[in-house]
This record gives C-alpha cells, structure tokens and sequence, in this order.
C-alpha cells in the first residue's frame, strides 16, 4: 500500500513533446517491425555515414558511465532474449502447419506486445518499471502495447531483512538501534525497487514505516535505462523516422522519472509541499499526509510517520467512523481537486490503497511517489473538458480535446462530439462490483455486513483507451498529464458510486474545481 507501482510523471522535453505536436504519426517502432530487412539497407546506412562518429562517441561514452554492471546486464539481457526468443519459436513451429499462416502477434516476434512483455518481466526491475509506465502512457504508446502491459504487475520477492539492516546503518551512519527501539523484519510490502518495515522510533515511540531502496537498484536502473538509450540511438542511426518520433528524447524523459522513483529526497518533498498547501489553507483537520522524520530519512531510506485507517472502498468501516461517508469523500474531492490549483505537483495515484479515511475522520493521501506537474494550458482545457461531462455538451467537450491536444489538421469538431457521446454514454454501463461479506459476533450474535468495492483498472484504462483511440482517428495527440488526471478521475468515480451514489462530482455545488481561483490559491502558497 506504501509502494508505488508506476512511473513518476515528469514534464516532457521540447524534444519529446514533438511526439505530441501532430508533426509525427506516434510511435512506429512496433507497427513497423515487418520492414526491417529496410531498416537495415545499405541505401539507409549511406545516408547515416556522416552521423557515425557522433554516435559511436555517444555509445562509448554512455558505456563508460555505465561501468562493469553494464556487461553484466548485458549478459543477463542476451539469456533473457533467448529464453523468450525460445518461447517465440516454439510458439512459431506450433503454428507453421496452420492454413490461416502466422499470427501477426508472431510475425512480429519478440517485438510482438506479448513477447516484448514476457521480455521486460525476465529482464527485472527496471524493465517492469517501464513496462508500467507503457501501461500508463497510451497517449505515447499504441492501445495493444498499453492493454498488455498492464499485465505488468511488481510482484517482487523481498530482500532479505539482512540486507535492509546493512542499508540502514549505511544511510543513517549510526547503529539501527540508536535510531529506531524497533523493526519488523517481515517487510509490509516489498516492490520491484523497494520494500516497507514498520518500526518504532527510539525515545518518543512513534509508528513509523521505513520504505528502504533495495540494494543496487540505482545501478541496475542507470546500467538498464542507458541501454535502452543506446538502442534508441541506434534505431534513430539506421532509420529516420525514429527521429521525427523523438524516440531518444522519450527515453531520456522515462530515464529522469525513473531515477526521481529511486531518489527518496524527491519523495520527501513531494510530500512536504502538499503538507504545506495544507497548513496554508486551513486544511489540515481535513486531509493529512505522512510526517517525514528526516534526521532518519536520505536518498535511500524514507521514514514516515505511519497513518492507521481504511481504504475509501471499505464502506462498512467507513461508516463506522463517520456519521456521512459521502461528506467524506467530497472532502478528499476538494483537497485534491485545490492542490492541482495551488500545488505544482498533484497526486497522481489516488487508488485505494493510497486514499484513506483515517481512525480521527481525515483524508490521508499516502504514497507520494507518483506525482503530475499539470500546465495552466491543459488545467484550462481539462476544466471544460469535465464540465461538459457533468452537462453532456459533447461539442464543447470536443472542442476542449483540441485545445489540449496538439494537431496538424483540421478536425471536424462535430463528428468527433457524436463519436465522443458514443463512449461516454458507456461510463454508466461500467461494471461495478460490490462484494458484500458477512461476519457473525458469537458473544452477541449479531451480523456485521461490510460492502467493498471491486475497482477494475483494467476497464478504467479501457475506457480511457477508447478516448485516446478516437482523439487519435482525428489527428489527436495529448501531454501525458491528461492520462494522469482523467485515471484519478475515474478513481474518484469509483468512490462517488460506492460511498455517494447520488452525488454528481462535476456539478455538486460543495465540490470546486473553480480555475479562476489558481492565481489567489498561488499567490498564499508562495
């Protein structure tokens, strides 16, 4: 729950918002595998000749930061190709004596999203991570690569508890037990790059949690990420259309996300600044989030208090603490919808397990490892966008996708409007499962009924999937930001359904997402 399980957004280069701007068709790494005996032509290589020496100086020089790992993961790069490559022909050979011929999915071999996949879970924790981040990206990558890859999952096996110890007394610089009257040695969660231990603190006692990077993670991901990049400078070499994709400037971009996952300085502040825009408006017997202790806290170990309470899709227990769980939720509505006004990062993973009603009746936003940084151009576009949701005006709905996104054409705003009501009239079809379950008391015999909600990421993403699908038939492409918000959004819905059936999150009067305000919520954070 403490664990953050996708990328960190970042603001896109000037490079990488090429991608965007409607110059490009989107990524054709993938779609374009059946052309590669071209990409390899001699013709293609004489033209690229003048560009040899700088990119064998970018590659030695990359190898070199990179030092002994990098010949290690290479090593373990070449038995991950062939294991899967194995897996692939096997595949192939079953399918050889079919009339219908190969499936695309094997023509494409391992660049199919299936094999690719298969790839990155071999390969570990980096390339999980990135996989993730495919996953939360479909404005960057194609909708086969996005849905597969949100198979993805970090499920990684904890380090063994003697290890944590050895980080510990080399980040704190002083015995464990000088600093702590406690650990657990049984991790509370453990990720692909990191894992959590609650403790207590020496001398006041305090519940804290200790979220420890495992060892080596930062290498691993340098060695990993500068790979990618040598193979994206290649590809750029020996074809230019992966140029004009800005196929090294996105993996630049995902390389700076990554290494601020594995910074925890950059956690701590995320942190502090949201604690901050609490306490500058009077929102701090609302909404909380963990206290850093940072005499105990560096790059590689983040101690935080620790928050006691209930995901906001356990409505029993919901109920239990406060008279009005819906009152509840439009507190957790207003303090995250205030901080994309007056904060410039967002929360940017809202889901169960970081959104909690804690046992004193506030909101408690864990886990600040995701962040969104959201321009005064998409909030503007965004505002309009989710009005005409509450009011179905799909033509100003449509017209707001144009603002926010970037196009080289013309778009005919009212066939894009009837293809978006289309989609959005699904939103109230959308599956949700409620999983009621019943607990019988033996000393008075009374039956406790607790109702969870079943949130399915995979249909969310589905339905945003169809959004960025048709924006794209019209010559679309949006900053990634917008994935991020709309993804929290739909989590918000999740909760609206459970704890507030009845409630319009876009039109309630008690909930502001009022953008003229931004500049007076500015002006008292600063």
């Amino acid at each position: 729950m403490f664990l953050n399980h996708q990328l960190q957004s970042s603001s896109l280069s000037p490079r990488s918002k090429r991608l965007l701007n409607g110059r490009s068709k989107g990524f054709t790494l993938f779609a374009q595998y059946s052309q590669a005996q071209d990409l390899f032509s001699s013709s293609r290589l004489q033209e690229n000749i003048q560009n040899l020496p700088k990119l064998v100086e970018d590659i030695v020089q990359t190898s070199i930061n990179t030092g002994p790992r990098g010949a290690l993961r290479l090593a373990q790069g070449i038995q991950a190709v062939i294991g899967v490559g194995s897996e692939w022909l096997a595949d192939v050979s079953k399918s050889a004596n079919s009339s219908a011929g190969l499936p695309t999915e094997l023509q494409l071999g391992l660049l199919s999203p299936v094999y690719l996949r298969k790839l990155f879970e071999r390969m570990g924790a980096t390339y999980i991570k990135l996989g993730q981040f495919i996953a939360s990206a479909p404005t960057l990558f194609p909708q086969e690569y996005v849905e597969e890859f949100q198979k993805c999952f970090d499920r990684a096996p904890p380090v063994p508890f003697q290890e944590i110890e050895a980080i510990l007394r080399e980040e704190l610089g002083r015995p464990i037990d000088s600093v702590y009257e406690y650990v657990d040695p049984t991790p509370l969660a453990s990720a692909s790059i990191a894992q959590v231990h609650s403790a207590k603190l020496k001398g006041s006692r305090e519940d804290v949690v200790i979220k420890v990077l495992k060892p080596g993670m930062e290498d691993l991901l340098v060695a990993d990420m500068n790979f990618v990049y040598v193979v994206a400078r290649i590809l750029e070499f020996l074809n230019p259309e992966f140029s004009r994709t800005s196929l090294v400037g996105v993996v630049k971009d995902i390389r700076e996300s990554m290494l601020e996952e594995v910074d925890f300085y950059k956690e701590a502040s995320n942190i502090e600044s949201f604690k901050k825009y609490l306490e500058v408006m009077g929102l701090t017997t609302q909404a909380t989030a963990p206290k850093v202790y940072e005499y105990c806290s560096s790059k590689r170990v983040l101690t935080m208090e620790r928050l006691y309470g209930v995901p906001l899709t356990d409505l029993d227990s919901i109920s239990s603490l406060v008279p009005s769980p819906e009152n509840s939720l439009i507190t957790a509505l207003n303090v995250w919808f205030g901080s994309l006004l007056a904060c410039e990062t967002f929360h940017a993973d809202v889901h169960a397990g970081n959104l909690w009603l804690l046992q004193d009746g506030r909101i408690g936003f864990l886990d600040f490892g995701i962040v969104g940084r959201i321009s005064p151009k998409t909030w503007a576009a965004m505002e309009v966008f989710l009005t005409s949701i509450a009011t179905e005006e799909y033509e100003s709905m449509a017209s707001a996708l144009i603002e926010m996104g970037a196009t080289n054409r013309d778009i005919d705003t009212q066939a894009f409007a009837k293809d978006l009501e289309k989609i959005f009239s699904t939103i109230q079809d959308l599956d949700t499962e409620i999983v009621v379950a019943t607990a019988r008391e033996r000393s008075t015999n009374a039956t406790a009924v607790s109702a969870n909600l079943v949130v399915d990421e995979r249909q969310m993403n589905a339905l945003f999937l169809d959004v960025v699908r048709v924006s794209q038939s019209y010559g679309l492409r949006f900053p990634r930001e917008f994935a991020l918000l709309l993804k929290q959004l739909l989590y918000f819905d999740r909760y609206t359904r459970l704890l507030a059936p009845n409630l319009n999150m876009l039109q309630d009067q008690r909930i502001s997402i009022v953008s003229n305000r931004r500049s007076n919520y500015r002006d008292r954070f600063n």
